[in-house]
């Protein structure tokens, strides 16, 4: 995906200059004729290069994810040490993108084409991987599933928040307030469950369940399929199997 534009190809300059008209001037302002001036081309090349407007719209959508996941990355090196502040971190990160970059921030979010599904799946890919640390270290109160889309919902909704606000009423406490109630709604104060509340076993199942390898050699398929079906139950009942 990517790699098509890491040299000063007719392409990248043809997306990249899409990428300004719309970040200056909305969708409206990327039409066929004002991309090709400003990349110093004829419009055929458009047609030729990315079929129409929409074929054009989805390259951008990409050259915007692989811009975000250059971010994201980024955050992973080196190794974060607190699974919590990089909860923290992961969730601004992504915010800020959003309230910087409204008008590329939406195309993403509408791109429909592989190469975009591909750099999505990808970005899943490391918010599961935090949640996943987060279960490890018995952070979790809610199971993974749930916390990552709590994550999203809080991420996107603030985003949406803020550009439906008026300029003058934005208030940048919302942002925080918005950030520390997720982190309060998925994360527990202290890496350890009260028992009263779910038992200690589903933290515990938690956390075995997220430490488990993919290919653990000593368990067939069947064995771990089974294992981490227990796991997910007592994750969820607090402690209690049942038949």
């Amino acid at each position: 995906m990517a790699t098509r534009d890491t040299t000063d190809s007719p392409r990248r300059r043809i997306v990249e200059a899409a990428v300004e008209l719309l970040e200056n001037g909305g969708p409206d302002a990327v039409s066929t004729r004002a991309v090709a001036a400003a990349a110093g081309m004829q419009p055929p090349a458009i047609y030729r290069l990315f079929g129409d407007k929409d074929g054009l719209l989805e390259a951008v959508a990409e050259h915007g994810y692989a811009q975000f996941l250059e971010r994201k990355r980024a955050q992973l090196e080196p190794a974060p040490q607190d699974p919590v502040e990089e909860l923290r971190r992961g969730w601004d990160m992504v915010v800020e993108f959003g309230v910087s970059r409204p008008e590329l921030f939406a195309v993403m979010n509408r791109a429909t084409g592989q190469g975009s599904d591909v750099a999505h799946r990808a970005g899943l890919e490391i918010l599961h991987g935090r949640v996943r640390r987060l279960a490890a270290g018995g952070w979790l109160r809610v199971d993974e599933e749930l916390a990552a889309q709590i994550i999203q919902a809080t991420g996107q909704g603030a985003v949406i928040t803020w550009h439906s606000t008026p300029a003058d009423r934005r208030n940048p406490a919302l942002l925080t307030t918005l950030r520390e109630a997720m982190v309060a709604a998925i994360t527990r104060a202290e890496p350890t469950v009260p028992a009263a509340e779910t038992g200690p076993a589903a933290a515990a199942a938690r956390a075995l369940r997220a430490a488990l390898p993919d290919d653990a050699d000593v368990l067939s398929d069947a064995e771990q399929h089974l294992l981490r079906e227990w796991l997910t139950r007592l994750a969820a009942d607090g402690g209690a199997l049942h038949a």
